[in-house]
């Protein structure tokens, strides 16, 4: 161990260029990464492979791409968490979408999409009732509504729901995307939700 350290006393300048190097490259990395994560969570980067055009238009005019508020939802923020390390872990699993894409595309026509739009949608579904609906939560927040601003018949529903255990997806699923054909949420998946 000594004789590591003479060497690296003998070579301090090296080591200080090799660590410097290091990271430089690191902060590098860093960087792209960050840079990485922020294109391909943009609507332009979403929308841009033809297989996401139709489900884009059917986004189209809805609540959550114009209403009175002006504020918009778009792709990533209901198809990906907003963690960081979660956010990462989504990336890294729609990876799989470039196969789907590129290798053996199986959504690349109109009929593709209808044929594969239930397991879809059922995928998505299933995710937000074992996160307790998170990406919507991340803007409909239950300490920042005002139930006074809600009809009765939606004050009404939201405290059942909530007494019933259930979560956002449950019941509203066919907001933003045309609703597959067969069973929705709570059918599929249960009533309650699977809060941690």
């Amino acid at each position: 161990m000594s004789g590591w350290i003479s060497r690296l006393r003998q070579h301090w300048k090296l080591a200080l260029f090799l660590s410097m190097l290091f990271g430089f490259v690191s902060v590098l990395i860093g960087v792209a990464g960050a840079y990485v994560l922020a294109y391909t969570s943009t609507e332009e980067f979403c929308v841009g492979c033809h297989e996401m055009r139709q489900p884009y238009t059917e986004y189209q005019g809805t609540i959550h791409d114009t209403n009175r508020t002006g504020v918009r939802a778009i792709c990533t923020n209901c198809h990906v968490h907003h963690e960081p390390a979660e956010l990462i872990l989504d990336k890294i699993k729609a990876t799989k979408d470039l196969y789907y894409t590129y290798v053996s595309p199986s959504i690349d026509t109109p009929q593709k999409f209808e044929a594969k739009r239930a397991e879809m949608a059922q995928r998505v579904w299933r995710s937000m009732k074992e996160n307790d609906s998170h990406q919507c939560r991340s803007c409909h927040r239950d300490d920042k509504m005002n139930p006074e601003l809600q009809s009765a018949k939606a004050q009404a529903r939201h405290t059942k729901a909530k007494a019933d255990g259930r979560t956002c997806i449950d019941c509203h699923f066919g907001i933003a995307h045309q609703e597959p054909e067969g069973p929705g949420p709570m059918e599929l998946f249960g009533k309650t939700s699977t809060k941690p």
